[in-house]
């Protein structure tokens, strides 16, 4: 099979280190966040009359517990301490419900906005980045995001204005004992500022090795066959599970980073309230405070701990948040494919321009190491319209390239390609990509159906245009044997289909675009005899009228083509019929002989 270096490039491993990618910070999540900022301010308005509840029920309490030591009756002050905590959990009910909803939803957003821009990269930045890392940003990462919402920030809105309202309430009290309480407070909340720093650089450094771990058995699945043919299923077994181990290390330095939140937070309650209670029982015994002003203040107390504690539940997870948006936003800051378009013409009609050219085209691919190797070396041939050109040579030679650089897969680095006599740069791509029906290399089919495949360019295709295309193939007889006919699945990547199956399939997926120009990479490389010959057949009635580019290693295939264009090394070395190329080239004479063509 003819396989271009270019079409194929060498994959690079995506490991970044947290140091490497670009940092996220809390103004980078605000996006997301305003997006739903209706549900988001009920939620904080919930917040803070729960808040205004929670900081009523000290006073409340300050109220019986003198009205205990006077003897005085109780009145409704116990009445109305039982309607504020009521109405506190069913606020408390609906907020945890809106809080829920919002965080979902900004999951979605992140989600789609990444989906959006990834498949809208150029074709490039897939063959450098692991698809299985791709995949974790948009599963893994963004779950993070959910983890913000849910797991303290906002609650800690509605927490700052418990905290200040019971400092409020603790200065009125007795300002003593607010100053030792603060003094405590303020240690715990310099030692969290400072591990949050730790938590998302860890963070960011298990999120890189899940991602890792996902390209690895995503690779291992795809090519399970390849690996237990070849007797490797032990070694890449523990290969994978090495990646397994880098990520459950990873995992634990995040463990080492958080773990000393929730003891801090634990400490500074624990120690806060001992400082009261000593302190406290003190100045009640010296009459500087009365019996329910010092059992006010400790509900102050709680009350101030308790949003504080959510607050560094909240900077663990916005830090853990954040290294995972500094993935998705090193994502979503590659260009797109038409970031730099050019694109203000459209497809000429009735042009007499050749249908396809190359004018002195050069192209060099990046490799993952960013070294840059030549492909196409001055690549100069016209494709007039209504003919049918073949491209043949070695393996390697740049064949292949040269569709993807039709399909604007790639962009030259020198010369022009023209359609119709119009620069493909030129044309929205949409537009450009409409012009082809191309059917690549090795056939890929998407899981689904059969239908699904088929009508991938043509959605408005009819079940009767389907069986006509397959008809066109040789494979309508084989898709209605099965029971489900076109809604038969064709398996991960095709797998249920043989691979003359697939051929087809692709081909047929063409033929129903009815796109002016063919574009055919080895396209019948793995069918029988029968088959080739009828497909043949099939072909030729389907190209009429049509221009038509074929890739061939078999030369008999192409023997009858208008023109043949013989590419070595990069550069086209020939052009001509059968008939003159035996004659005029010593490659397209050897590559005849060794196929008992002269």
């Amino acid at each position: 099979m003819t396989t271009s270096t270019a079409a194929a490039p060498r994959r690079g491993l995506f490991r970044r280190s947290a140091d490497t990618g670009p940092r996220a910070r809390f103004r980078d999540l605000l996006p997301y966040l305003t997006e739903h900022r209706g549900p988001l301010v009920a939620v904080v308005v919930l917040s803070v009359v729960g808040a205004g509840l929670s900081l009523a029920q000290p006073l409340l309490v300050e109220q019986v517990v003198t009205r205990v030591q006077r003897s005085q009756p109780l009145g409704g002050v116990v009445a109305l301490v039982a309607v504020i905590v009521a109405v506190g959990a069913v606020l408390s009910g609906v907020q945890h419900y809106l809080l829920q909803r919002t965080g979902t939803s900004v999951v979605l957003s992140a989600r789609t906005r990444l989906i959006r821009h990834l498949l809208r990269l150029p074709v490039a930045d897939f063959d450098r980045r692991r698809t299985g890392d791709l995949v974790a940003r948009v599963g893994t990462d963004t779950t993070l995001l959910y983890a913000v919402l849910t797991q303290g920030l906002v609650d800690a809105v509605g927490g700052a204005f418990t905290f200040v309202g019971a400092i409020i309430g603790m200065a009125l009290l007795d300002p003593v004992l607010l100053g030792l309480t603060v003094l405590i407070v303020l240690f715990a909340i310099v030692v969290v500022g400072g591990l949050s720093r730790r938590i998302r650089t860890a963070s960011r450094t298990q999120q890189d090795a899940v991602g890792a771990l996902t390209a690895d058995v995503e690779r291992s699945i795809s090519a399970v066959r390849t690996i237990r043919a070849s007797g490797a299923t032990e070694r890449e077994t523990e290969s994978v599970l090495q990646g397994a181990k880098r990520a459950w290390d990873a995992g634990l330095g995040v463990a080492r980073a958080s773990a000393p939140v929730v003891p801090i937070a634990s400490l500074t309650l624990n120690l806060a309230f001992l400082v009261v209670i000593g302190v406290g029982g003190f100045r009640v015994a010296s009459g500087a405070i009365g019996i329910g002003s010092l059992v006010a203040f400790l509900l102050f107390l709680f009350l101030m701990v308790m949003p504080l504690g959510s607050a560094f539940g909240a900077a663990s997870s916005v830090a853990s948040a954040l290294g995972a948006l500094g993935r998705i936003t090193e994502v979503l800051e590659l260009p797109s494919e038409t970031a730099s378009d050019r694109a203000d013409q459209q497809v000429p009609a009735g042009s007499a321009a050749p249908a396809v050219e190359f004018d002195h085209v050069s192209f060099a691919y990046s490799g993952a190491d960013g070294e840059r190797v030549d492909v196409l070396h001055d690549v100069t041939f016209a494709v007039p319209r209504g003919t049918r050109t073949a491209l043949v040579g070695p393996s390697g030679a740049g064949k292949s390239t040269m569709l993807s650089l039709l399909e604007r897969f790639y962009d030259i680095d020198g010369g022009a390609i023209r359609l119709g006599g119009v620069d493909v740069r030129r044309l929205p791509r949409d537009v450009l990509r409409s012009q082809f029906g191309y059917v690549e290399q090795d056939a890929p089919a998407l899981a689904g159906t059969i239908r699904d495949n088929l009508v991938l360019a043509a959605p408005l295709a009819t079940d009767e245009d389907c069986l006509r295309a397959l008809d066109a193939v040789n494979l309508r007889g084989t898709v209605l044997k099965h029971a489900d006919g076109l809604a038969a699945q064709v398996g991960e990547e095709g797998v249920l289909l043989s691979g003359g199956e697939r051929q087809r399939l692709a081909i047929a997926r063409a033929l129903l675009a009815d796109a002016p120009i063919l574009l055919l990479d080895e396209s019948t490389s793995n069918l029988d005899g029968r088959n080739e010959q009828l497909l043949r057949d099939s072909l030729a009635a389907a190209a009429a009228g049509r221009t038509t580019i074929v890739i061939a290693h078999r030369l008999s295939t192409v023997v009858d083509a208008d023109q043949i264009v013989v590419v070595d090394g990069g550069r086209v070395v020939a052009a001509g019929s059968h008939e003159e190329l035996l004659t005029a080239s010593p490659l397209y004479r050897e590559l005849a002989a060794t196929q008992l063509l002269v």
